[in-house]
């Protein structure tokens, strides 16, 4: 049996797609409210029940509040700065500031720029 937790973040920044027509509105800079959710997964539980606990990922929100909070991602994460592209960025930053059994059991992050649509990397 593999047990699977999440915990949901959130941020909010701008950001553009330029290599879309002028016509298209990601081609103008704009913002979103953004929300990040992690999850991990493991086979077995530790000593105290958990995957991991999930105080153990408040670094994330340190991580988001530091380097993308109120920024212009386009000068963070490169381009393009579309959701697939943060998704990916950012479960590679998450798996760099967690710590151990953390990191190792990160196996997916999500990204959504609206209540709607949704991004993910899972390697």
């Amino acid at each position: 049996m593999t047990y699977r937790i999440r915990k949901r973040f959130a941020f909010s920044a701008s950001h553009v797609i330029a290599s879309l027509p002028p016509s298209h509105p990601c081609s103008r800079v704009h913002g979103h409210n953004y929300e990040v959710e992690l999850e991990l997964a493991s086979d077995e539980l530790d000593e105290h029940g958990f995957v991991v606990d999930y105080r153990t990922l408040d670094v994330v929100k340190g991580l988001l509040d530091e380097e993308l909070d109120h920024r212009h991602l386009n000068d963070v994460i490169g381009d393009p700065a579309s959701a697939e592209h943060l998704a990916t960025w950012l479960f590679a930053r998450c798996r760099a500031v967690l710590p151990g059994p953390a990191a190792e059991r990160l196996v997916a992050v999500a990204v959504s720029e609206t209540p709607r649509a949704w991004a993910e990397h899972r390697p």
